[in-house]
């Protein structure tokens, strides 16, 4: 993986989470445990050698059943955490669309998390005053833009994140499982934005359970389950092996 027109190389990923096998119920036995070398950690793989590229202007979806690895994935392309074994390489402004209000201060009005959100994805002040209007405009919160976030109901908070993300106009966009939140007018909304924006040349890595959502959107797919990746290429091709893998593990379960 090596080519010039890639914003997104993932090789051979590895990732390992450490959990305890025993439930410690309070502080006291936590330190007891910990000082007589009895807090045993499990290691369990949630990514096995995880491998693919992206060009700009192509589009992703990963899919897979809940606990897949698919989220672990975005968040080791967009830095938060690191792979325990592997490389990724990305070139350009990434806006991670991870947790609509991970990083937002529910204390600040939602004025003020617009220069704070701007500020994490790398934006100046005078950049954001100029796109702020826009950013107000797509999240229909214009009169609510003065209050604490700490009285924004949820559908509130995920309009502001995504208005925030999709105008600083990103070179790549990761989205999980964003377009499923708020209310149905807002879900076609941002659908239309990201189609809008991969015609501009905006790469997207996308989550999703909705394979229509998926098909629509994406020119790739790479299917995850169990760590490993299952199947990689065309979103059609992928998706119809994913969805009779579905429809075989339905027939089993009857």
């Amino acid at each position: 993986m090596n080519n010039s027109e890639n914003v997104i190389e993932v090789e051979n990923v590895c990732m390992d989470f450490y959990h305890r096998e025993e439930k410690v119920d309070n502080l006291k036995e936590f330190f007891v445990r910990l000082l007589k070398g009895k807090l045993e950690r499990k290691k369990e793989r949630v990514l096995e050698n995880v491998s693919f590229e992206l060009k700009k202007g192509e589009s992703i979806g990963l899919i897979g059943h809940n606990g897949a690895g698919k989220s672990t994935l975005l968040k080791i392309i967009s830095d938060i955490i690191e792979p325990t074994e592997g490389k990724v390489r990305t070139h350009g402004v990434i806006a991670p669309l991870l947790n609509l209000g991970a990083g937002f201060d529910y204390e600040a009005t939602g004025k003020e998390n617009v220069y704070l959100n701007g500020a994490i994805l790398g934006y100046s002040k005078k950049e954001l005053e100029r796109k702020y209007e826009e950013i107000v405009e797509f999240s229909e919160l214009g009169k609510h833009m003065n209050v604490p976030l700490k009285n924004y109901s949820s559908g509130m908070v995920a309009r502001l994140g995504f208005a925030i993300a999709i105008d600083v106009e990103p070179d790549i966009l990761l989205v999980d499982e964003i377009l499923s939140v708020g209310d149905e007018n807002f879900r076609r909304k941002c659908a239309d934005k990201i189609d809008e924006l991969r015609k501009k040349g905006v790469s997207f890595v996308i989550v999703s359970h909705n394979m229509d959502q998926i098909k629509k959107l994406c020119q790739k797919a790479l299917w995850i389950e169990n760590a490993h990746v299952r199947a990689y290429g065309e979103v059609h091709d992928v998706c119809a092996k994913y969805e009779k893998y579905c429809l075989e593990i339905k027939k089993t379960n009857k």
